[in-house]
């Protein structure tokens, strides 16, 4: 029987995302914190917000593009927010052309790389608090007590791609993402190796996606390794070349 989806490889770790794998998609969605270093006029045009609430007088057609929430000169401004029903909560917002220089905004993370250049200075890209020194040293000091997937599914992916930003901390974040995976990757690979018919819910909790995909290679090899030494892996069979081989050679010895 086929499968539905074969998995792609994610391609986050080189220097750009795969687009035909579902992590890459949904890292690629991620918010990333930036400020406006040039005025962008109707910016808001590019964003939807939802929300739980609604109010039924202020219903609109669905696929309304409504402004993000900014912080401009001390003042934050809220958007209405767009709901599963096409319905809108209008609170105080900016007008639509605010998008002046210095603005702070979040957007994701395919967009800011769209938008970053250093020769025309569009925006510049503030780096997530767990990529910045204090959680640097929290890693340095054991990565293995951080939840990784509660800071952030994608850590690995998501921060490689950050380097593409010339931040002055590059150097830095790469090096903290290298000895942060060196210093999970036994803890990783030895529970995996030792949790068979077991739950392994709370083992793969802290992981991020990557390390997840770590250990359930870890658990294929071992359930591998448990139904070969029970008998019941499939019986190992010569290969087509060594059997026309052995016909060639004995071909030859009748002649």
């Amino acid at each position: 029987m086929s499968e539905a989806y074969f998995r792609v490889e994610s391609g986050a770790l080189g220097p750009e995302e795969n687009f035909l794998s579902l992590d890459d998609i949904l890292m690629s969605h991620e918010k990333l914190p930036v400020r406006t270093e040039t005025a962008m006029p109707r910016l808001g045009a590019f964003f939807l917000e939802r929300s739980a609430g609604a109010e039924t007088d202020n219903a609109v057609p669905q696929g309304l593009a409504l402004l993000p929430r900014l912080e401009c000169s001390g003042v934050t401004w809220f958007t209405a927010a767009l709901t599963s029903q096409a319905q809108v909560i209008v609170t105080p917002q900016p007008p639509m052309w605010l998008g002046l220089q210095g603005s702070k905004l979040e957007l994701p993370l395919w967009l800011a790389k769209g938008l970053f250049d250093n020769k025309r200075r569009i925006l510049s890209v503030e780096l997530p608090k767990i990529y910045q020194e204090g959680w640097r040293t929290v890693f340095s000091a054991d990565a293995n007590v951080v939840d990784l997937h509660k800071m952030g599914p994608h850590f690995y992916g998501f921060g490689s791609q950050l380097l593409h930003f010339d931040s002055p901390e590059n150097a830095d974040i790469s090096q903290s993402l290298l000895q942060t995976f060196i210093g999970r990757f036994r803890r990783i690979m030895d529970s995996s190796q030792n949790a068979y018919n077991e739950d392994t819910s709370v083992l793969v909790a802290r992981l991020d996606e990557m390390e997840r995909g770590l250990f359930q290679t870890g658990q294929k090899g071992l359930n591998d390794f448990q139904c070969w030494e029970k008998g019941q892996a499939s019986q190992i069979t010569a290969s087509n070349l060594v059997q026309n081989y052995k016909k060639r050679k004995f071909t030859d010895m009748e002649d």
